[in-house]
């Protein structure tokens, strides 16, 4: 009983803004728990709460511990089948953030075959959508349409995942919508949090920098209030991305450099790479041309170790000696757009090329003469000669 006090006396703090008081009283929880001193069930029950809680947090190093602890008490409590299939979810999710993709698509797929949705509804709809995950970071997007479907019949919530593969699949618009449909119905902190750097990266790609910018402004508040790294990383890496598409590369430089170096720190080195990518990218805005090299190098190298096909194609677009000048602080995708308004390129022959919606390109250009100071197409046309990006 005082176990189980404990845990939701700790879930209650950290609910309340107070992170570290929290966390210390579910260690204390947590050391009972390890010890054996707490009946079967009710060690179960903590065990899920406590991870849960932890990531609802991002307290992820606690999220490694006590799973592998979780793993451990599983095979040593068979009998207890109902928390087997938590556990195999929360492996997996562990697994995935460390790199070990192939471990965690079959963790997650041998808790969709062990449990059906009927006895334990949130493991299988948590299984698919890791499932879900690593297929579409893989590029294999079929297969991510129907994990995450599967998810959501078994009553999973397939957000961010589904958003941002529909943005993978050259959907903007839908992306955009669906991103934004979450955010606005996400009430918690920690669903916010959740959601909200899928959002930052979506409203960059499809050219809506002011959203994604508000988006980094509430990461960065919610940092400020709780003394979590990883937190602070989040909030880092968002206003970094912001201010690269603004133009601001020397600006990015810094926020980008102390992300990359939490997530290298802690041993996520998918999203240490992605933070190598924009590095890289600042560099060539820079002129570092042996800065940005060094970076899409190591990126390119993680990437293809993890099978990460669609940000290996993203290093290729960004590190190809065309891309080296951007003038006036134009994205990647902003000088695509213009290198085929200036061959004389409808929006309609624009968007279906690049796998875009008429509306996301509208806004791109939009974004483009704006950076550009021009108001028609053959002012843009005559820009893009004079700084050769055709």
């Amino acid at each position: 009983l005082a176990a189980f006090a404990g845990c939701l006396h700790g879930r209650a703090l950290l609910r309340s803004g107070q992170p570290a008081a929290g966390l210390a009283l579910l260690d204390e929880v947590m050391l009972a728990v390890t010890g054996g001193g707490v009946s079967p069930l009710i060690s179960g029950l903590i065990y899920c709460s406590v991870i849960a809680s932890c990531q609802e947090v991002f307290a992820l190093d606690r999220c490694r511990e006590w799973t592998s602890a979780l793993a451990a008490w599983c095979d040593e409590q068979p009998q207890m089948v109902t928390f087997t299939g938590a556990c195999l979810v929360h492996r997996a999710e562990v697994m995935q953030l460390n790199g070990a993709w192939t471990d965690a698509i079959s963790e997650a797929r041998q808790a969709t075959r062990r449990f059906a949705v009927a006895t334990d509804p949130e493991a299988v709809a948590g299984a698919f959508y890791q499932q879900a995950e690593i297929h579409r970071l893989r590029g294999e997007y079929g297969e991510a349409e129907d994990a995450y479907r599967r998810s959501s019949a078994a009553g999973g919530d397939i957000q961010p995942g589904y958003s941002l593969l529909r943005l993978a699949q050259g959907r903007g618009d839908a992306a955009a919508s669906g991103i934004r449909r979450a955010v606005g119905a996400a009430t918690s902190q920690a669903r916010r949090m959740r959601l909200l750097p899928a959002c930052i990266e979506i409203m960059l790609a499809t050219g809506a920098v002011d959203e994604a910018d508000a988006a980094s402004r509430e990461i960065a508040g919610i940092a400020s209030t709780c003394d979590m790294d990883i937190v602070s990383a989040m909030a880092d890496h968002a206003r970094g991305a912001v201010l690269l598409a603004r133009g601001d590369p020397q600006a990015a430089l810094a926020p980008l450099r102390d992300a990359f170096v939490a997530w290298h720190h802690f041993g996520a080195p998918y999203l240490a790479a992605r933070l190598r990518v924009l590095l890289g990218t600042a560099c060539l805005a820079l002129g570092d041309d042996d800065g940005a090299s060094l970076e899409f190098d190591a990126a390119r190298s993680v990437f293809g170790e993890l099978g990460a096909a669609p940000d290996l194609a993203r290093v290729a677009a960004v590190a190809k000696p065309s891309a080296l000048a951007r003038p006036d602080g134009l994205t990647p995708r902003e000088v695509e757009v213009l290198r085929l308004v200036a061959t004389g390129k409808t929006n309609k022959a624009i968007a279906s090329e690049l796998a875009l919606s008429e509306r996301t390109v509208d806004r791109h250009l939009s974004n483009i003469f704006t950076k550009i100071d021009v108001s028609s197409r053959a002012a843009a046309t005559a820009y893009a000669f004079q700084h050769k990006l055709v």
